[in-house]
């Protein structure tokens, strides 16, 4: 009988698989499974193996990530975290204040004995005896070019233009560092290496060709060094760049639901490559029934077909998910039947109209609103990185101005959403206008746009 893990394998590689591969990135959401915190889960191998165990039996997984924590390299560099009860830390510092110092003496010496690493692959080790002939195990790494931004901070996109040999240093120093990461995962039992790079969807494809797809080949090419597979995986709308990143030496492509999986699936035909999403974590999982998540799932597997792809959810699972809508996706992904089934009586339609919701008058305000729509700015880097940019340009504008974050994991968030005319995330809109959507604009830009506003009042 063909295993889970082989047929996850198979579509990697790019094969004809009899079904699609069910892949649930449960990250901080395996503590919600066993009923504990998403800090003491993201510091605890055995509770990462309860977890991890208990997910492949109830949402029938076929591969499964060890640990989702993109700020894990960035702690042992020198980077204070903020954490959550339910999701990852975030960062709350930036070490590196000049590029032009000798910034690679000052952080801490980077080491795999450091951090949480020993305990990533303490966890690795458990739940590979326990379920590694099954389920495909991840191991999933900061992205070169996320770490140089968690290290450097916002101004990273400003130097990509002032200072590009000094920016490319970082990210070159950064990419040392995933490919031991890569490594170690690896030696410790991991099947597939994922680049989690989530910031590389807010810069041009010149700018991806510059300043990331040298340094993940590098990791690539380690990984297949060790007879690993290699997957990048990106959050937001990183369509202009989707062409650059099946160009790399990867073997796999992973996005989230902001880029459309016709297109996604037409750019891996064409560059004879795998690719995985693209559930829709929030209006779906989260705050769907089973029947919307069966539903979604399966017009996933009906636009991807039968090779080459990898079912999962647009990112790490929220920590609030209900278990039963993971566990409806596993069985139409299991179940043939089940599938026909879902086809003809699940219903994803919403009559929420959000009419309690209100908006405020933004012509009859005195400030200016930055109205942020956010996955969490707690546990989405991209939502993080643009929640500073916009205040960081509030307090430049010199006028009033009121930044306003909405997450879209809560029901307020869904209805500036739908309200606004938001069609991805993150999103600014200024004074209830969408103005930078999916996208970091340099300060001096959003500054201009915020004043230009602030005339109209």
């Amino acid at each position: 009988m063909v295993t889970g893990k082989e047929i996850l394998l198979a579509a990697l590689r790019g094969e004809k698989t009899e079904r699609s591969p069910w892949l649930p990135f449960v990250g901080a959401h395996g503590g919600a499974l066993i009923d504990c915190d998403a800090e003491t889960y993201l510091k605890s191998a055995d509770q990462i193996t309860k977890a991890l165990c208990e997910a492949h039996t109830r949402y029938q997984a076929d591969g499964l990530p060890i640990i989702f924590d993109l700020q894990m390299e960035a702690e042992i560099l020198g980077c204070d975290l903020q954490w959550a009860k339910d999701g990852p830390p975030s960062v709350a510092s930036h070490p590196v204040e000049d590029l032009e110092d000798d910034y690679k003496a000052d952080l801490p010496a980077f080491s795999l004995e450091k951090g949480r690493f020993p305990m990533a692959f303490d966890a690795l080790k458990q739940v590979k005896e326990k379920i590694g002939e099954e389920v495909a195990l991840y191991g999933l790494l900061t992205g070169p070019f996320t770490l140089g931004l968690h290290l450097y901070g916002n101004d990273i996109f400003l130097d990509m233009y002032d200072d590009e040999e000094a920016v490319q240093e970082l990210i070159s120093y950064c990419a040392d560092i995933a490919v031991e990461v890569a490594e170690g995962y690896l030696d410790n039992g991991a099947d597939v290496i994922a680049i989690v790079d989530p910031m590389t969807s807010q810069i041009s494809p010149e700018h991806f060709d510059m300043f990331v797809a040298p340094y993940v080949n590098r990791v690539f090419d380690a990984i297949h060094a060790k007879k690993g597979l290699g997957s990048i995986f990106v959050c937001g709308d990183a369509t202009r760049v989707l062409d650059n990143m099946f160009a790399t030496n990867c073997d796999n492509v992973s996005v989230d639901e902001n880029i459309s999986l016709e297109a996604l699936r037409d750019c891996a035909l064409k560059h004879n490559k795998s690719f995985g999403g693209n559930m829709k974590l929030t209006t779906v999982l989260l705050l769907g029934d089973e029947n919307a998540a069966q539903k979604e799932g399966i017009a996933c597997m009906d636009v991807a077909g039968d090779t080459g792809f990898v079912l999962a959810p647009g990112c790490d699972i929220p920590f609030d998910v209900p278990p039963a809508n993971l566990a409806a996706v596993g069985k139409i992904v299991h179940d043939e039947y089940a599938r026909e089934v879902a086809r003809t009586t699940a219903s994803t339609a919403s009559s929420d109209s959000f009419d309690d919701i209100e908006i405020p008058n933004y012509a009859a305000e005195k400030e200016v609103i930055l109205d942020l729509v956010t996955l969490d700015s707690k546990s989405c880097a991209p939502c993080q990185y643009i929640l500073i940019a916009a205040e960081k340009a509030a307090e430049a504008a010199g006028i009033p101005v009121s930044v306003r974050e909405h997450k879209i994991k809560d029901r307020d968030g869904l209805g500036y959403l739908t309200k606004l005319g938001v069609s991805q995330v993150p999103t600014i809109c200024i004074d209830g206008v969408v103005a930078f959507s999916s996208i970091i604009p340099d300060q001096n830009t959003l500054v201009e746009c915020i004043q230009k506003a602030g005339q109209k009042k």
